[in-house]
């Protein structure tokens, strides 16, 4: 007799849950597929860090996604580096990403080791471009295991698109900060130099300068790497203000060290020029002084006449007929005995040439180098309705003026080496003027000869004026008859942010893109209390190690005893 088992009738809450299963399954799957087209569609990241340190600026932003070419960025910080340098190499790929992505693909980038080459003849001549190219080397010393090594880094890259290329340096700010701060200030200023650079090489300039000449200015040579500066992301022209009716085809008026007064008529050029929102870039002198006019005898050093005085006073600023001094001073050759018939020279602080390291926290002077002024003067600030006035620049806390007419001596630097002579602190030698000027004709006739109609006030728009025409000037190597580059000093060798911090003013006036805002972002630093850190390191690892391994055993735990009451009933 066989033993017919009847038909087990299907369970319905076994049924009902395994629908609910698919059910969850497939709205998952179309959830994800729904996320990942809108992910694909619209392009979105969120920076939860306190200074945004992964985000960046919509100016970046506009920049990257206008970009008509492809543009190829070629970084040299591959290799092993110490940790300061590894948060640079670090940050500076995280940055390239997020170009790469905004920019639908236009940037490419790739890092570079140049040191891989073992064949040294070859790693030098790449050394040799690298350098020719505007890349300098740095030399880097690392700890590798026992060992204390040096390396020769470039920390910086190459960028290329089409038949263009320049170089960005990325490890820059103040050399006299420690190394952790400076490391820091390069990466605050990573986006903007690297939006620059991709700025110079894609885009097509959009600013007019003129430089003004006419009244014995600054020109060939010795302000040839500043107008050549300028001329690689704008377009600069010559203009003689007597030969010219007015300034309306410019966008940023340039002043170089005038030497002869001006006219009327053309003070009231630059004047309604102002008005009408142009912008002006000033570097004057207020005392007649030169390095080659001074004798061992002495020189006089008379005020110059311009005859800019009241325009300035009108805007509220006055260059001082004076000179400043300082015991934080650039470097000349001075002949301090003789070997024979042959004079021995030595290299001694000058201290009318003051090295400026006190700067404002606006974006155009923020994280810079020292700067080199010579022969510079201060400057005072007057009342000027309307207008704001932002000091950019000051010396040292030791440092002292001397009104003219001055003497000057090349033995000056034997005496007045008492510190308690240099006791005026922090002199403004330049200033940002912004604000709604009113027209120095303003109750005065109008010059002669001129077709511009008066206005005596009218759009708001910015003045910046450094007490020092030499701030623009660069050597020239007596050899050659070349210019040398600006803030490159022939006599120590050291280099100087004349160059970062005209070039930054000049992009701060014409406002290209706005990209000068980048250099005021900061990531504070939060390092660890070294000391600190020795004496609880036991404790912090014991926390670190124990706390997930208790916390892994007493789920353990709980899961098996919830298991086990659950089956137990």
């Amino acid at each position: 007799m066989v033993e017919q088992t009847a038909p087990q009738t299907p369970n319905p809450k076994v049924e009902s849950r395994r629908g609910q299963d698919w059910t969850f399954f497939l709205v998952a799957v179309g959830l994800l597929l729904v996320l990942n087209f809108v992910a694909n569609r619209y392009f979105f990241r969120i920076d939860l860090t306190e200074d945004q340190r992964y985000s960046i600026s919509d100016q970046t932003k506009n920049l990257l996604t206008d970009l008509k070419e492809p543009v190829q960025v070629t970084v040299y910080l591959e290799g092993e580096f110490p940790a300061g340098f590894r948060r640079l190499q670090n940050s500076t790929r995280e940055m390239l990403e997020e170009f790469r992505l905004y920019s639908d693909g236009n940037i490419q980038y790739q890092f570079v080791d140049p040191n891989t080459n073992t064949n040294e003849q070859a790693r030098n001549q790449f050394y040799t471009q690298l350098a020719q190219k505007g890349l300098q080397p740095t030399n880097l010393f690392a700890q590798e295991g026992d060992k204390k090594v040096e390396k020769i880094v470039f920390p910086g890259a190459l960028i290329s698109a089409g038949n263009k290329e320049t170089a960005a340096i990325l490890l820059k700010g103040s050399q006299a900060a420690p190394p952790e701060e400076r490391l820091n200030q390069s990466i605050e200023g990573l986006e903007y130099e690297l939006a620059s650079a991709i700025r110079k090489v894609a885009s097509v300039s959009a600013g007019r300068i003129g430089v003004l000449q006419g009244h014995g200015e600054l020109w060939l040579p010795q302000a040839a790497d500043f107008l050549g500066t300028l001329s690689e992301y704008y377009t600069v022209n010559r203009v003689n203000l007597s030969q010219v009716p007015d300034l309306n085809n410019f966008n940023l008026v340039v002043l170089l060290k005038p030497t002869q007064p001006f006219s009327e008529l053309d003070k009231y050029k630059l004047d309604q020029f102002l008005i009408r929102g142009g912008k002006m870039l000033f570097m004057l002198d207020g005392v007649r002084a030169s390095l080659d006019s001074v004798r061992e005898e002495g020189f006089l050093a008379f005020p110059y006449d311009l005859n800019l005085q009241d325009l300035l006073f009108k805007y509220g600023v006055r260059v001082n007929p004076d000179l400043v001094q300082d015991l934080n001073a650039s470097f000349i050759p001075m002949v301090t005995g003789y070997m024979g018939n042959q004079p021995q020279t030595q290299l001694v602080p000058w201290r009318y040439y003051p090295l400026i390291s006190n700067f404002s926290n606006l974006p155009l002077t923020r994280n810079l180098d020292a700067v080199q002024t010579r022969f510079v003067s201060s400057l005072d600030t007057v009342k000027a309705v309307g207008i704001k006035k932002s000091p950019l620049l000051w010396t040292s806390q030791y440092s002292r003026k001397r009104d003219s007419p001055v003497s000057i001596s090349l033995n000056d630097p034997r005496v007045d080496r008492d510190p308690r002579l240099f006791s005026q602190n922090a002199i403004p030698v330049g200033y940002l003027l912004e604000g709604k000027f009113q027209s120095v004709f303003k109750n005065r006739p109008v010059p002669a000869g001129t077709r511009i109609p008066f206005q005596a006030e009218g759009k708001a728009s910015q003045l910046v004026i450094f007490s020092d025409g030499d701030l623009a000037a660069n050597d020239v190597d007596p050899r050659s008859g070349r210019p040398l580059e600006l803030g490159f000093d022939r006599f120590s060798r050291s280099r100087y942010a004349n160059k970062e911090l005209l070039k930054n003013v000049a992009d701060f006036l014409l406002d290209e893109k706005g990209l000068i805002e980048l250099r005021g972002k900061e990531i504070k630093l939060r390092p660890l209390d070294k000391a600190k850190l020795r004496e609880e390191r036991t404790k912090w690892q014991a926390i670190n190690l124990g706390i997930p391994l208790a916390l892994l055993l007493l789920f353990g735990v709980a899961k098996f005893w919830l298991r086990k009451r659950k089956y137990a009933r």
